[in-house]
């Protein structure tokens, strides 16, 4: 009985707890322009194509959320006479924790995590050849400029580092955020 009453208790502290861990929730959704590179600085390899991402945001302090996303990146090769290219085409699904300034208007931030592609990727260089389907981790890193006067429209450069197959994906992106009703 003692054992039942101390779980009971736990759990309803636990439910208290959670209610007040998250201040807000909301939905970002992001569109731009996406691209495949090649790990190697020096060389000027890589591809292009979309990138589209959505997020449920759950705002812990002011300056702090926790970032849980899914997203698409589909670069192809441009077809040059090198041979070399360097494509995904992937689902990336992972958690990203975002520090900002909670100012109006222009609000810098940046964000790191960790998760997961699934799909098909391809980096053809001079020192690499690589063909890989399936799971692969990526390291997801941003930084950009939240804007307007509640900080609902995003602007930002997005990298998902995935050194498996020695490329990072990233993208030019513009993102819109919608609050969820309590």
């Amino acid at each position: 009985m003692k054992n039942t009453f101390l779980l009971l208790t736990l759990l309803l502290v636990f439910q208290l707890t959670q209610a007040q861990f998250i201040k807000e929730k909301s939905i970002n959704a992001q569109i731009g322009y996406g691209l495949s590179v090649a790990n190697y600085g020096l060389l000027d390899i890589y591809d292009d194509g979309l990138f589209l991402q959505g997020e449920l945001v759950l705002k812990v302090l002011s300056w702090v959320e926790l970032r849980p996303y899914a997203g698409v990146i589909y670069t192809i090769s441009g077809g040059d006479d090198t041979g070399d290219s360097v494509t995904s085409k992937a689902l990336l699904l992972g958690g990203k924790t975002r520090v900002r300034a909670p100012i109006p208007w222009v609000a810098p931030y940046a964000e790191i995590g960790i998760g997961t592609s699934i799909g098909k990727f391809e980096t053809f260089t001079p020192f690499d050849s690589i063909e890989k389907s399936g799971f692969i981790y990526h390291i997801p890193f941003s930084v950009g400029l939240e804007l307007g006067k509640r900080n609902n429209f995003d602007l930002g450069f997005t990298y998902f580092f995935q050194p498996t197959v020695e490329q990072y994906v990233g993208a030019v992106a513009i993102g819109v955020t919608f609050p969820l009703n309590n």
